[in-house]
């Protein structure tokens, strides 16, 4: 059972990769188990189809997210302020760096399977769902601890900003800038009330 799960683990991790370079449908599954080294036809015993390979991709891709984004939260020394405004900062390294990572399946996969695969647009809303929540519990915490003024509910705020946010990792990719950024982390600090603050 464990070889399974990490030979499984394994074809999304390289998945991942690949997909976050050149996009979902692009991508062969060949191309993937070769880089996996993993033998084509063991696939089916993993996934039962591509779509719900994408799937699982998009819930694992989620899933290592959100915990990177918890961490950035738990910093017991930082305001909720300060929290956030790393999150937005993380979000723009990511965006901008070449990194082994790669880039965010949620920016990179949104407008391209959202109309294709029903299963796999209800995992990308299943995802940026949580990721919104836990932008509202921040936001709402910051309000608490005096670091935030908004001027609407939590929850809207992180709709909005998260909003914003996607849409301008994918100006950054149209204009290969970095200037949507700045004016999305401009328009966040603003939206936050903490325009004129470090």
């Amino acid at each position: 059972m464990n070889v399974s799960k990490s030979v499984r683990q394994h074809i999304l991790d390289t998945a991942q990769l690949i997909v976050s370079h050149k996009g979902f449908t692009a991508v062969g599954l060949n191309e993937v188990l070769q880089a996996a080294d993993v033998p084509k036809g063991s696939f089916y015993h993993y996934f039962s189809s591509k779509d719900a390979f994408g799937v699982a991709l998009l819930d694992n891709y989620f899933e290592s997210y959100l915990n990177d984004v918890r961490q950035i939260f738990q910093e017991p020394k930082a305001s909720q302020r300060q929290k956030l405004m790393r999150y937005w900062q993380c979000w723009i390294d990511n965006q901008t760096q070449q990194t082994e990572a790669g880039k965010c399946l949620a920016v990179k996969l949104g407008a391209e399977v959202a109309d294709l695969s029903e299963p796999m647009r209800l995992a990308l809303d299943r995802g940026t769902s949580q990721i919104i929540s836990v932008l509202a519990a921040a936001l709402d915490r910051g309000i608490e601890d005096g670091s935030l003024t908004i001027d609407e509910a939590p929850e809207r705020m992180a709709l909005r900003l998260y909003a914003l946010w996607l849409g301008a990792s994918v100006m950054a990719k149209i204009t290969l800038t970095t200037v949507a950024f700045d004016e999305a982390m401009l328009m966040t600090r603003t939206l936050l009330g903490c325009a004129e603050q470090n």
